[in-house]
C-alpha cells in the first residue's frame, strides 16, 4: 500500500481501505532520472502524474527556440499537459524532470473507470482542477500586473526551498524575466 498516495488523496477524500485498494490499482508509480520526459511536444498525452519525489517542470519551445517554463512541480503536486490529456489530443508542452523523479500516474482511461467505480475520486479530481485553475489564474494575473520583483518574492513563497534544486535560467523564464534581472533580484 502506498502511503503517500493514501495520505494525498484522504486530504480530500476519506475512502475506506477497500475503496482506497481500488483506487490505488489505477495508479502506476514510475521513476524517471533527471532531464528524463514524461511528457514530449506534440506527442499523445496518455497520463496525468502526482509527484512523490523530485522536481519536474512544463514547458514549451517558441518559434526563436526559447524555452518557457508554465509550471514546476514537486512532492504533492500534479502535472501533465492537461489541455492535451483531457482533450485527448498530441500535446503543446514538454513535462521532464529538474532531478530525479517518483511519480504516481493514471491514464485517461483509467481515470474515468476509477471515478465511475469510487464516485468519490470524480469529487477528488474537480477538488484538484479548482485547485489548479485558481493557480494558472493567479499566475496569468501576476505576470500580467506585478513588477519583477513581486513576481520573484511570489515565487520564494509558493515554491519554499526550490531555489536551491532549480536552475536560475529555468527560474527566470518562469518569471519572464532575463537572467540578468533575475540575478539583480536575487542579490
Amino acid at each position: 500500500m502506498s502511503h503517500f498516495l493514501k495520505e494525498h488523496i484522504q486530504k480530500i477524500i476519506n475512502p475506506t481501505n477497500d475503496e482506497f485498494e481500488a483506487i490505488q490499482s489505477f495508479f502506476m508509480k514510475k521513476r524517471f532520472r533527471k532531464r528524463q520526459f514524461l511528457i514530449q511536444e506534440h506527442q499523445p498525452v496518455h497520463e496525468i502524474f502526482l509527484i512523490e519525489k523530485g522536481i519536474v517542470k512544463s514547458s514549451f519551445i517558441d518559434t526563436a527556440g526559447k524555452e518557457h517554463i508554465l509550471q514546476f512541480a514537486a512532492s504533492n503536486w500534479w502535472i501533465s499537459d492537461f489541455a492535451g490529456f483531457f482533450k485527448q489530443e498530441t500535446s503543446s508542452l514538454a513535462v521532464d524532470c529538474i532531478e530525479d523523479a517518483e511519480v504516481y500516474a493514471i491514464s485517461y482511461e483509467d481515470l474515468n473507470t476509477l471515478c465511475a467505480k469510487v464516485p468519490a475520486m470524480e469529487h477528488f479530481f474537480r477538488v484538484k482542477s479548482n485547485f489548479g485553475y485558481v493557480a494558472l489564474q493567479q499566475r496569468i494575473l501576476s505576470l500580467m500586473s506585478k513588477p519583477a520583483k513581486e513576481r520573484y518574492e511570489d515565487f520564494i513563497k509558493q515554491y519554499p526551498g526550490f531555489i536551491d534544486h532549480i536552475p536560475k535560467q529555468l527560474i527566470a523564464s518562469y518569471l519572464g524575466v532575463s537572467r540578468e534581472t533575475l540575478s539583480r533580484l536575487y542579490l
